[in-house]
C-alpha cells in the first residue's frame, strides 16, 4: 500500500509522523510551497523581525501534541497567562467581553446587563445571529457580538450556524456577570487558550519546521502541486507534468480546491463543495524602532473605524520576534483584516490603514515610523460553519473515504471546531491510524 499526503502543515506532519513511528515506509508528502508549516508557517525578514501569518497562540487538548512540542522544542518555549482585551468606547474591556462590563461606561454596563438578564437563552441549533440575541441580549450583542463577528467571519451572520460555539465563546450568566460588576471581580479566566506557549525563535512555524525535519527527507517532495485527482486511477498530477499513484490520499487542501481538481465527480459531490464558505485574511504586521510598550497579549477591535479585527502584541510573545532580542528597542504588531467575497479589501488600503490604526487607538506613537513591514495574503483563514455546511459534508466526505481519500486538517475537514493547530495535528495521527489499522478515529466525524 501506498499513502500519499497532500499539505506539509500540523496535520500533514502529524500523519507523516505517525506513519513513520509504526514503521511504514512507503508514504510520500507533498506540499506545494517550498516550507512546512502550512498556515501555521513563519517567515523573518530582512530586518530581522519574524511574523506569523497571524495571532497564532499554542495551547492543546491532546498528549500527542504535548510530546511532539517537547520533542521538536523542548526548553526552548515560552510561557504566557493570557492577557487579552476588547476595545470599545474607548475602554478596554478584559475578554470574555461578556465576563467583564465593569470595564465599560456605567450607561454602556447596564444596557449590556439589562439584555442579558432578559434574553431566553438559544439553542445551537439556531442561525448564529439570532442565537446571538437570545443568548446574550441586545445589548452585547450591540455592543461587541456582532460587529465583531461581522468583521472576522466577513459573512452575514444569519447565514452562518451557532453550534461550533462550545469552546470558542463564553456562554456566561446573568448572576456570574452581576457578581462581578458589583464585586468589581475579573473573570478572565474562561477557555482553553488561557495559557499558552511560544517558541522562542523562530516564530510558530519552527516548531512545524523542525517536525518536518525530523522525518525521512526522501519522503518529502517541497514545490509539488497537485493539479488534478483521478479516482478511478487513483493517481494524482502535479503542477510540472508528473504523475503520482496511490492506494490511500490524505488530504490537507482546502476540501472545495480538492473537489475541483477531482476529475468525473457527481454533480451532489461537486455541487455541495460550492456550498462551503470560507473567509481570507490580510496578516499585516508593523515593526517599530520604540521599546515594547506593554505585556498585553491581543486586543479585539470590533469596530468600524480600524480595518483590523485582532491586533497580537508580537514582540511579547517571544523577544526574538524583533532583531537581536532587543525588546528595548524594538516592538512588533500582527495585525489581521478578514475578507471574502461578500466582504472585499484592497491590500494597499488594507496596509495603510492599518498603520493609521495603530496611531489612531494609540498602540504605537504617531512619532514611531516603521521599522519593517510584512504584508500575507491568505486567501483561506477561516472555514465559516454556515447552515449548509454539515449537509454539504456529508454528500462530499463519504464518497472521498469511499475511494480511499481522507480530507483532514482545519480546511481539509473543513470544521472551525477543529482547527486548531492541535486539532488539525491529531487528526493527522487518527487518520493515518485508521488507515494502517483500522482504528476509529477519535475526534474527525461526519456531524
Amino acid at each position: 500500500m501506498k499513502i500519499v499526503i497532500i499539505g506539509a502543515g500540523p496535520c500533514g506532519l502529524g500523519a507523516a509522523k505517525k506513519l513513520t513511528a509504526d514503521g511504514f515506509g512507503d508514504w510520500l508528502l507533498l506540499e506545494r510551497e517550498g516550507y512546512a508549516g502550512g498556515l501555521s508557517a513563519s517567515f523573518t525578514d530582512d530586518r530581522g523581525f519574524t511574523w506569523d501569518q497571524g495571532g497564532h497562540v499554542i495551547f492543546s487538548h491532546y498528549p500527542e501534541f504535548d510530546r511532539m512540542l517537547e520533542e521538536t522544542a523542548g526548553g526552548e518555549l515560552l510561557f504566557h497567562r493570557r492577557q487579552s482585551y476588547i476595545h470599545v468606547c474607548d475602554s478596554r474591556v478584559p475578554y470574555p467581553f461578556q465576563n467583564n462590563l465593569r470595564y465599560l461606561p456605567r450607561d454602556l454596563a447596564l444596557e449590556a446587563l439589562s439584555g442579558l438578564k432578559q434574553a431566553p437563552g438559544g439553542g445551537p441549533g439556531l442561525p448564529f445571529d439570532q442565537w446571538l440575541i437570545r443568548t446574550f441580549g441586545e445589548g452585547i450583542t450591540r455592543l461587541f457580538m456582532r460587529p465583531y463577528n461581522e468583521k472576522v467571519w466577513a459573512t452575514d451572520l444569519s447565514m452562518m450556524a451557532a453550534q461550533w460555539i462550545s469552546e470558542r465563546v463564553s456562554v456566561v450568566d446573568y448572576d456570574r456577570t452581576l457578581r462581578s460588576l458589583l464585586l468589581a471581580d475579573d473573570d478572565v479566566d474562561w477557555g482553553p487558550n488561557n495559557s499558552f506557549i511560544f517558541p522562542l525563535r523562530g516564530g510558530t512555524g519552527e516548531v512545524f519546521r523542525r517536525l518536518a525535519a525530523g522525518l525521512p527527507r526522501e519522503n518529502i517532495r517541497y514545490n509539488a502541486n497537485v493539479v488534478r485527482l483521478d479516482l478511478g486511477r487513483k493517481e494524482l498530477r502535479l503542477g510540472d507534468g508528473s504523475l503520482i499513484g496511490f492506494d490511500r490520499l490524505i488530504s490537507t487542501m482546502p476540501l472545495d480546491e480538492l473537489v475541483a481538481r477531482t476529475e468525473g465527480l457527481p454533480e451532489s459531490v461537486s455541487g455541495s463543495a460550492q456550498r462551503l464558505r470560507h473567509s481570507g485574511t490580510f496578516g499585516v504586521g508593523y515593526g517599530f524602532g520604540v521599546p515594547l510598550p506593554d505585556d498585553w497579549c491581543w486586543v479585539y477591535f470590533p469596530e468600524p473605524d480600524v480595518p483590523f479585527n485582532r491586533v497580537t502584541n508580537f514582540a511579547h510573545y517571544s523577544p526574538f520576534n524583533v532583531p537581536r532580542g532587543r525588546t528595548d528597542r524594538y516592538c512588533s504588531f500582527m495585525c489581521e483584516t478578514s475578507f471574502s467575497d461578500t466582504k472585499p479589501e484592497e491590500k494597499r488600503r488594507v496596509t495603510e490603514a492599518t498603520l493609521q490604526g495603530l496611531y489612531d487607538k494609540k498602540i504605537v506613537p504617531k512619532s514611531a515610523g516603521p521599522a519593517s513591514v510584512f504584508v500575507k495574503e491568505i486567501p483561506y483563514a477561516y472555514p465559516v460553519p454556515t447552515l449548509e455546511r454539515d449537509d454539504a459534508l456529508r454528500h462530499i466526505q463519504p464518497y472521498l473515504m469511499q475511494r480511499g481519500v481522507f480530507s483532514r486538517g482545519r480546511f481539509g475537514a473543513w470544521l472551525y471546531e477543529l482547527g486548531n493547530m492541535d486539532h488539525s495535528f491529531k487528526q493527522g495521527i487518527d487518520v493515518a491510524d485508521f488507515i494502517l489499522s483500522g482504528k476509529k478515529e477519535s475526534e474527525w466525524k461526519l456531524r
